[in-house]
């Protein structure tokens, strides 16, 4: 199994974010494996960056990029009076969430910017002028139906064969959890394009046939 450093693994509990170190290190473990295609890998959703430190490390490695794509303004559940809302990262001039200067500096604590090409707009517009095969797309954006069918629309084709297809905060109880994921995780096995090879908690992976 492939782990990242310690000093890695440091920067990513470090950084503000969300995800636990379990499913950290199942996505280290699945970016190693994409990224032996030589292709980059790409995250939509990129928040302040504590899961980009992993792809960069994996994308360092290979001699890759890792790619992230984030309109830096927050989803639905990071905005004002919502339970993931964080009033460190709203801009006081424009009083707008604004996660990019943290995510910079995430990335410049780690030792990992220049593995990293930060893409700061919607994901539905990028994924419509990009135009090559990804060995990694790594799906952790909006929540609600209409944003995850974007990002599952708009990137799950640009996975190369044998390349992965990972999606976050799939709960196949709603008790748990949105079920937004979970319904673009059923979509993607039963199109046939994809095939799962492992599960860690919320953390699914997908290989494309």
């Amino acid at each position: 199994m492939s782990v990242p450093a310690p000093e890695i693994l440091a920067a990513f509990e470090a950084a503000k974010g969300f995800m636990p170190a379990g499913e950290g290190l199942a996505l280290y473990e699945a970016a190693t494996e994409a990224a032996k295609l030589g292709l980059p890998l790409l995250e939509v959703g990129t928040y302040c960056g504590r899961s980009t430190i992993l792809l960069a490390d994996v994308a360092r490695q290979a001699g890759t990029v890792a790619v992230t794509v984030d309109h830096h303004r927050g989803s639905e559940e990071q905005q004002p009076g919502w339970e993931y809302h964080d009033e460190t990262v709203v801009d006081p001039e424009v009083g707008l969430m604004d996660t990019l200067p943290t995510f910079r500096r995430t990335l410049r604590k780690a030792g990992l910017e220049e593995h990293v090409i930060a893409v700061v707009g919607r994901s539905p517009q990028v994924a419509k002028v990009w135009g090559g095969q990804l060995g990694l797309v790594f799906i952790d954006g909006g929540h609600t139906d209409e944003h995850a069918t974007n990002d599952y629309e708009g990137w799950a084709p640009k996975v190369a064969p044998g390349g992965l297809l990972v999606i976050h905060d799939v709960f196949p109880d709603p008790a748990d959890g949105g079920q937004a994921p979970y319904r673009i995780y059923l979509r993607a096995i039963g199109s046939g394009d994809f095939e799962e090879i492992s599960v860690t908690d919320s953390m699914r992976v997908l290989r494309r046939r």
